[in-house]
């Protein structure tokens, strides 16, 4: 049986220089290492800016200074906003400390911004200006009309390719960006270019990252990238993880099933490598959370309201999941596993009770789930044509078939507006309607999936003709399914509708190439059926 790695892994601005122009396309950093040592780069600005988690009156400002002899002690940073990108109508400012112990990492809460406003900000430090960076607030909390604009990104293996998909996202018309996990990964330097081999950990053969220098270091590649930059600086993100942060198909405090020997974690050591990991992501991340360094736990789910129109409950389907069951390799097993899994959980009681809450009370047109794995009920043929013919990926929701149907059964009970699930991981795209009881085709759908492919992570093409043809049949809840292209998902929501655009390249080959749209369904307000646009 083949195990989850087989299945699917397969401008820097220098010290006085003006800014540069905060257009989507240009908003963005270069530097003259793409390898991923943006720290030789002469500004302390190589990993640029970001903002994110925007509420009605406040976004996240975020930037990290790093290059060659960067003091080890507090360096102030000034910060600005301003409703031009010139910098004539400056609204907000301030100074913060980039402090070592967060490697340098500046969080900056703006508050007392005008709701549904388009911004721009920047930072100095050490003598040096940041580049532009655009930023946008929620609506006001009342607000009933107008039009939602946002990109569905995650899982961007470095080694894997360049980021084209990222120049088009830069390029959209977007009000946020999601990302839904895998923002850098954890393997061993093996690239076939010469240019994306991963920094190497400080114990290199065991093909993870231990160390919180492990896990900085490589974050700070995956930003150093150009691409990458371009689309942070143009839009506010809301970001999530899911396991290559930390370390492929953990689970809570359980290591990865298949690795043994020197690779091989107790729940102890396991919670040491955790804390390490959720410090370097919440240094190199927009995020507003609440971190204490040094300890495993870091809460991330979290809530945000675009008016009216459509509230995001926001999960972390990682860190407080029960074990994929069955034990099988890779987590690809008997689907049988996982409708027995009566006391799996993959969110844990408390963010379950929180996420219903969240549904219950909702003001809002449209309920989003965004969230990191498929929960469409997948049958897979087994590639190798033998026995059993029919598996699962025990790593989605299907290894937790009974909790998917309790919630699926809420959204009926509580009537919840217009349901929608946000979904990745699986480096393919799947718009799918989903139903409390997938063997009833004929019950009527109670909510929508939306599955965004990779960025650049590798879905393998042996499979993507098999899945088209078998989906009609073993699927058919799936109306359109793609695992040969790279993308993202561009959605455009008002009152009466929700639009999906997939958004993909021809190849991850090359750093520039065209983002066209394959394929576009819509969903009325009232239904939960997709058709085509």
């Amino acid at each position: 049986m083949l195990t989850r790695r087989q299945v699917l892994t397969g401008a820097a601005v220098t010290a006085g220089a003006a800014l540069l122009p905060a257009t989507a396309a240009a908003a963005h950093t270069d530097h003259a290492d793409h390898g991923g040592h943006p720290g030789n780069s002469a500004t302390p600005f190589a990993l640029g800016v970001a903002s994110g988690d925007p509420l009605p009156d406040s976004v996240i400002l975020w930037t990290r200074l790093l290059r060659a002899g960067l003091p080890n002690r507090p360096v102030q940073v000034e910060w600005q906003v301003a409703l031009d990108d010139r910098f004539r109508k400056v609204v907000r400012s301030g100074s913060t400390h980039a402090r070592p112990e967060l490697a340098h990492s500046v969080h900056v809460d703006a508050r007392g911004l005008l709701p549904g406003r388009e911004y721009f900000y920047r930072f100095r430090a050490l003598g040096v200006l940041s580049p532009t960076g655009r930023t946008k607030t929620a609506p006001w909390p009342w607000q009933d009309g107008g039009a939602l604009r946002f990109g569905i990104v995650n899982c961007q293996d470095f080694q894997n390719g360049y980021w084209p998909a990222y120049t088009g996202v830069a390029a959209e018309d977007l009000d946020v960006v999601l990302h839904l996990g895998d923002y850098i990964y954890e393997y061993d330097p093996h690239s076939r270019f010469a240019d994306r081999n991963h920094t190497t950990p400080v114990t290199p053969g065991l093909d993870q990252l231990v160390t919180l220098a492990d896990y900085r270091a490589r974050h700070a590649q995956y930003k150093g990238d150009p691409a990458l930059q371009a689309a942070h600086a143009a839009f506010p993100w809301i970001v999530t993880w899911d396991d290559h942060e930390t370390e492929n198909n953990y689970a809570s405090l359980i290591d990865e099933i298949d690795d043994t020997g020197a690779q091989h974690q107790s729940p102890a050591d396991f919670a040491r490598q955790r804390a390490a990991a959720y410090q370097a992501y919440y240094e190199h991340m927009p995020i507003r959370a609440n971190l204490k360094p040094g300890s495993p736990d870091l809460r991330i789910f979290r809530r945000f309201d675009f008016g009216r129109l459509a509230r995001f409950n926001v999960l972390d389907t990682r860190q407080y999941r029960t074990d994929q069951p069955g034990g099988f390799p890779g987590d690809f097993g008997l689907p049988q596993a996982g409708t027995a899994n009566v006391t799996g959980t993959l969110t844990g009681e408390d963010q379950e009770r929180w996420l219903a809450d969240g549904l219950n009370h909702s003001p809002a047109r449209w309920n989003v789930i965004a969230q990191q794995v498929m929960m469409s009920r997948i049958k897979l043929p087994n590639p190798t044509g033998g026995l059993p013919a029919i598996l699962a990926n025990l790593d989605q929701w299907d290894g937790y078939a009974p909790q998917r149907t309790r919630l699926l059964q809420h959204l009926v009970d509580a009537k919840v507006r217009n349901p929608v699930v946000l979904a990745g991981d699986i480096h393919s795209t799947w718009l799918s309607e989903l139903r409390v009881d997938f063997d009833k085709p004929e019950q009527s759908p109670v909510a929508v999936e939306f599955t965004a492919t990779s960025i650049s992570s590798d879905f393998p093409i042996a499979f993507d003709a098999p899945l088209k043809a078998l989906n009609p049949t073993l699927n058919p809840h799936v109306k359109y399914f793609d695992g040969s292209r790279r993308g993202y998902l561009r959605c455009v929501v008002d009152r009466h509708e929700w639009r999906t655009d997939a958004r993909t390249v021809d190849t991850i080959e090359v750093r520039q190439t065209p983002v066209t749209t394959t394929a576009s369904y819509v969903v009325e307000s009232g239904t939960s059926t997709l058709h085509t646009a």
